[in-house]
């Protein structure tokens, strides 16, 4: 294969796309286009921004393939109209003003991070922890739709969902299994809002709601499935371990385990999503995208056995276990 330049020069002007992304969001440049096509003088009386940057920021959303451009006249791609503008059920754009105005700046001073391997810190008013939590709950929102359309719930009973930071996953395994139900045990401060997504969800009378440590509490039970969603990455090893000790305590004989991470892999090509997260974690609070062989190995001590990995598009990947 010639070697080019392309893939290099892709990469290091990748976050001039990402911050023409967040101003296309920004000034609603999608949400213009939500009831059909827009010409250039049409876009700029919408946006109420001028021609010259509508035009920049509507060609380069073409460029990536968010817009389709013909004759002048702009309209939506297919993925920019489910969740960029309004119109699907998850609209993304919290989540890009999120890394807009937030991780964006934290990057900044990704040197330092690199240089003397401390994990970075955040220092947000209380309306920047408010952006903060719209967009890593936004962006949990699209993790669980993905985990409700990539499995199969209907034979499940009795979930235990330990740890997590949402309900959405376990909402969604519900909707699709009306006679699943599922039994929360979240840390202290993370209960809030679970009642009501589960009565916004109709599943209110299918939920039991438990607090307690994740990392030092045993919920025990005969569940035959166990969510650990975007849990792994927010404790240490030590901790880790015991809390996938504990899930095996509580769950059946032949119990499956969705684990929901980003995980660093052995494979000849690591999936990019993963690895741009492990600086991201680490450089924004210091939590850890940790190696799928060290994970691997907690589960085999823990008495979990290795199934699969599954993929969720543009979102972390599910590690399913099985209790044995």
């Amino acid at each position: 294969m010639t070697a080019t330049p392309t893939r290099i020069v892709d990469i290091a002007i990748g976050f001039m796309g990402a911050k023409q992304l967040d101003n296309a969001a920004r000034i609603g440049l999608f949400k213009a286009l939500a009831e059909g096509p827009k010409n250039l003088s049409e876009l700029a009386a919408a946006t109420q921004h001028s021609e010259r940057q509508v035009r920049t920021l509507a060609d380069a959303m073409n460029s990536l393939g968010l817009l389709r451009r013909e004759n002048g006249v702009y309209s939506l791609e297919a993925d920019a109209e489910k969740y960029l503008s309004g119109k699907g059920e998850i609209d993304l754009t919290p989540f890009i003003a999120f890394l807009g105005d937030i991780s964006y700046k934290q990057w900044l001073g990704y040197e330092k991070t690199v240089d003397s391997d401390e994990a970075g810190t955040l220092d947000l008013d209380e309306a920047g922890w408010g952006d903060f939590m719209a967009g890593v709950m936004t962006y949990n929102a699209l993790h669980a739709e993905q985990f409700g359309e990539a499995f199969d719930f209907s034979q499940y009973r009795n979930a235990l969902d330990f740890g997590g930071l949402a309900a959405g996953f376990s909402v969604a395994a519900m909707q699709q299994n009306p006679e699943l139900t599922t039994r929360f045990v979240y840390a202290p401060g993370f209960t809030d809002g679970i009642a009501q997504a589960a009565e916004e969800a109709g599943v209110s009378d299918r939920i039991a709601l438990e607090e307690g440590p994740t990392e030092s509490t045993e919920p025990g039970g005969e569940h035959d499935l166990v969510l650990l969603t975007h849990v792994l990455h927010r404790f240490d090893e030590a901790q880790n371990q015991a809390i996938l000790r504990a899930s095996r305590g509580a769950a059946a004989d032949g119990a499956t385990l969705m684990l929901l991470d980003f995980f660093l892999d052995e494979d000849e090509t690591q999936r990019p999503i993963d690895a741009l997260h492990a600086g991201e974690y680490f450089n924004i609070d210091g939590t850890v995208v940790y190696p799928i062989a060290q994970v691997e190995g907690w589960l085999a001590e823990s008495g979990w056995k290795f199934d699969r990995l599954v993929a969720l598009p543009g979102s972390p990947r599910v590690l399913v276990a099985t209790a044995v």
